[in-house]
């Protein structure tokens, strides 16, 4: 055998939860030979970026229809010039790319007076406006494996999207204050269906669908000492008054919620009733609340997007200057309305989530895609540039989910000299722009 290298202390670039602790060997040929600590999904992303049948492996434009390799200078010139002709162009993406990127990106969608928008607009956009609405109780998730004692998750199913969540930061790990781990801790789950975090839990409440605003509002309810009615949300009245109970007496509670809260029926409506039972519950014990994000960039996004711009989504620059409203200029709708007539995408595959009418638009506008996997979105792009996966062939900085930063290392190099890094590329595309429009 030839010589392999251990790389201690790594960072998986999958989820939100950003797990620090990964060891990655990798052998004399640039392949990823065994990782260790890694969740089943995280082991699979490290995996990935020995599989070249599956990555873009040199810059593409379309000619006659068809898609043909070119140098990376023409796919630049060619990028530059799709987004010096459009009148509305759209940036989207930028969450599972690493911060540096996302800066120099708006810094590109100022220089052209895009619509720049990422990922959160389809899933925690609704947990930013609540925030702003009502605030919010947060702490990190150190401080949460160290002290809490009842952990609910509500909305979110850990188990199979979080896959170490529950061990490494909240249930089952050991912390300072919590040296028996899960015998300390009580485990609620509020959901729709029996999932297979709810199998874990000590206790499941199982809520309607489509009702969580109901039934957390009955819990506040019954928090003030009102009366409520004797079933709500498909949840009985007594069952409701023992979870309030277990929650006023916690020492130290987390409320986690996902996309079953932010994308059903309320929206941002729910993540504001949840927020103010967090408020109302500080009146008789400590209690946080945090988003369960999905990309394991997409809250870095939202943070790099705000210290540069003031906010932290559906940003529009076409006026020269950065202005806000979820709806309008969120990438989904602009899509939907027809209204932008070019599109960057970076690290992101809107055409295998997006609907049908956005999709369909996104293919009939000069598309840009960034991204080290072939994917559907690469398959309509007219210029199409191999990127370095971040976090594995390139370093950089994320944010977890509770937004603290960690640094992420480049264990390999990338496939060939083709390939750059998200960041060097437009890097690139920002230059030849300026270039052009002198």
């Amino acid at each position: 055998m030839g010589e392999i290298k251990e790389y201690t202390d790594c960072v998986c670039p999958f989820c939100g939860s950003l797990c620090d602790d990964i060891v990655l060997k990798v052998d004399e040929n640039n392949e990823i030979v065994e990782v260790e600590n890694a969740c089943t999904i995280g082991t699979r992303k490290f995996f990935s970026s020995n599989e070249l049948d599956d990555r873009v492996q040199a810059p593409m434009i379309r000619k006659n229809g068809k898609l043909v390799e070119t140098d990376i200078e023409t796919a630049i010139n060619e990028a530059a010039k799709i987004l010096i002709n459009a009148d509305y162009p759209l940036l989207y993406g930028f969450s599972s790319t690493e911060a540096g990127a996302q800066a120099v990106g708006i810094e590109l969608a100022e220089e052209v007076g895009a619509i720049l928008d990422n990922t959160a607009s389809v899933c925690h956009g609704p947990t930013i406006l609540a925030e702003q609405d009502v605030g919010a109780s947060g702490a990190t998730l150190g401080e949460i494996k160290a002290r809490a004692d009842v952990i609910m998750y509500v909305g979110s199913n850990p188990a199979n999207a979080h896959p170490r969540h529950l061990s490494r930061y909240s249930t089952f790990i050991r912390g300072y204050f919590r040296e028996k781990g899960i015998m300390e801790r009580k485990l609620i789950v509020i959901d729709p269906r029996y999932t297979d975090t709810a199998k874990l839990a000590t206790d499941f409440v199982q809520v309607q669908q489509g009702k969580d605003f109901e039934l957390l509002s009955a819990m506040r309810a019954v928090l003030k000492g009102a009366e409520i009615p004797e079933e709500v949300a498909g949840v009985k009245k007594e069952k409701i008054i023992e979870l309030v109970n277990i929650m006023k007496n916690a020492q130290f509670g987390v409320l986690f919620f996902g996309m079953g809260l932010t994308q059903t029926i309320g929206k941002h409506r729910n993540i504001d009733s949840a927020v103010l039972l967090v408020k109302d519950l500080n009146s008789f014990s400590k209690w946080i609340i945090l988003p369960m994000r999905g990309h394991w960039n997409v809250c870095g996004a939202n943070v790099v997007f705000t210290w540069q711009t003031g906010y932290p989504y559906s940003i529009n620059f076409a006026r020269g200057y950065p202005r806000y409203n979820p709806g309008e200029f969120s990438a989904n709708d602009i899509l939907i309305r027809k209204e932008t007539d070019a599109a960057l995408i970076i690290s992101s595959d809107p055409i295998s989530n997006f609907p049908k009418v956005s999709s369909e638009w996104l293919g009939k506008i000069p598309l840009i895609v960034i991204d080290p996997h072939k994917t559907p979105t690469t398959l309509i792009g007219d210029v199409v540039f191999p990127a370095a996966m971040a976090g594995i062939e390139a370093e950089g900085t994320g944010y977890r989910m509770d937004a603290v930063p960690i640094r992420m290392k480049k264990v390999k190099q990338p496939p060939n000299e083709n390939i750059l890094t998200d960041k060097e590329i437009l890097e690139k595309i920002l230059k030849k722009v300026k270039e052009l429009r002198k």
